[in-house]
């Protein structure tokens, strides 16, 4: 595109906002998707719902294949709900990336995991800025979703972009809107979740509030990406440093002996000034475990220790290796036995209750730690049926559940429950199993109480 005068670029950025978002009322405007993940897929299911013809695109050809015959690989979206929105054309996947031109405007959300270092690894970021920028058109909408430091959409993706010549605010338009999926949330679908966007540039700012205007219920623009970055850092930061707290009172208390469980939901009373948040065995999903050490590591390059952050972020990646050493001292003192060659059944696999995803799941850390020590490891989670390769823990893969049945809780020296499962019997684990290690208060919540249990 040629530039003109400061009048000049002024008049192209408007008229190409108009007519961006003259196509989003009319819902003529086509949407890509690059990643169709647990953050990607959802999106598309809302994009197409609320009337737009939705391309999404990832590098894997075995979710496009299923996508396009009218599966799924996500638990919480069903195939009838993929298959709705094949239905009359309305969704289509692809792995041929040169299509991106087809779109009005791209929604990147693609991972952004860290590194072994724990420094931000961005290189699906880079990677998928770099195919955009192939067959980037004038008039295009660009926004990042995927999580990271304040910073990386003017710093990281623009340049990127910019290396055919058009400009951000005058050929393209760029903004952040940070994902806020929260997979098996019944209650607050991605519709029901209010947006938040910031644009590189006014017209930027305009477009992207009317897409998503246009697909959730509201919109919460801010003054730049920088500060829509910072929002969803702060989100997540504000879990993890409330999830440590309750991590350190549960081992303050029960040093104490007193339940920090009965102590949380008799201070959940109070109406105001409290809010609760819950420990655990360790952090999982794709946010809070990683989101804070992206600020973290941000902040350096500014000279600013984030020690609080910090801390908050080492009692959580602590609590695998006090729930094992738990473990260790329950059977010592109630079976008379070390960890070393106990059988250990855990119950539930995934990062969270009731849905299927494993994504930095503390059950896998655990699971390494216990077999470090000798012990022989089965699990069981009826919504992850066999172990897929991950990136930590591939020694894993193939590993399939066991049938949860009297049995199967009866021969071994442990049951460790991980993740609380709402349709898992706890009083049927509580009755049947020689030790239960309850890292949620399952059996508690349930009712069930005794020698036998232990809270870790």
């Amino acid at each position: 595109m040629q530039q003109g005068g400061p009048a000049e670029t002024a008049r192209s950025a408007t008229a190409y906002a108009d007519a961006f978002t003259a196509r989003v009322a009319g819902r003529t405007a086509t949407i890509g998707i690059v990643g169709l993940g647990y953050v990607g897929l959802p999106l598309a299911r809302a994009a197409t719902a609320a009337g737009f013809r939705v391309l999404g695109f990832d590098i894997d050809p075995a979710k496009v294949a299923t996508l396009n015959a009218g599966g799924s690989y996500i638990g919480h979206i069903p195939p009838d709900a993929v298959a709705a929105m094949r239905a009359g054309g309305g969704f289509e996947a692809s792995a041929a990336f040169e299509r991106l031109a087809e779109a009005d405007a791209i929604l990147i959300c693609v991972p952004t995991p860290l590194g072994i270092h724990r420094e931000p690894d961005l290189s699906f970021v880079t990677g998928t800025s770099e195919a955009i920028a192939r067959s980037l058109r004038p008039g295009q909408l660009v926004v990042l979703e995927s999580t990271t430091y304040p910073g990386t959409t003017r710093e990281v993706v623009r340049p990127i972009l910019e290396r055919g010549g058009l400009r951000s605010g005058d050929g393209f338009f760029l903004a952040y809107s940070p994902e806020r999926e929260d997979p098996g949330n019944a209650e607050f679908g991605t519709a029901a979740i209010p947006r938040v966007v910031g644009g590189d540039g006014p017209e930027a700012s305009r477009m992207a509030a009317a897409l998503y205007g246009a697909i959730v219920d509201r919109v919460v623009p801010v003054s730049s990406p920088e500060t829509a970055e910072a929002v969803k850092l702060t989100e997540n930061i504000f879990r993890s440093v409330n999830i440590a707290l309750a991590n350190e009172l549960k081992l303050v208390y029960g040093a104490m002996g007193i339940d920090v469980w009965e102590v949380i939901e008799a201070a959940k009373t109070k109406p105001f000034g409290f809010m609760p948040f819950y420990p655990g065995p360790g952090l999982g999903g794709h946010c809070i475990p990683i989101d804070p050490f992206y600020l973290t590591w941000k902040a350096h390059e500014y000279g600013v220790a984030t020690r609080f952050i910090e801390l908050a972020g080492e009692v959580n990646v602590s609590m695998p290796g006090i729930v094992v050493d738990r473990l260790a001292e329950a059977l010592d003192r109630r079976a008379g036995r070390g960890l070393a060659g106990a059988s250990i059944l855990v119950l539930g696999l995934a990062y969270k209750r009731n849905v299927d995803d494993l994504r930095e799941s503390p059950s896998l850390r655990l699971m390494e730690l216990m077999e470090a020590r000798g012990a022989r490891v089965a699990y069981h989670d009826p919504f992850i049926p066999e172990i897929p390769p991950t990136r930590k823990h591939a020694s894993f893969a193939g590993r399939r559940s066991v049938p949860l049945d009297a049995a199967a809780l009866r021969a071994p020296d442990a049951v460790l429950v991980a993740t609380d499962h709402d349709g898992i019997d706890y009083g049927f684990v509580a009755r049947e199993a020689r030790l239960v290690i309850d890292t949620r208060d399952a059996c508690g919540r349930a009712g069930h109480s005794g020698p036998t249990i232990v809270k870790a």
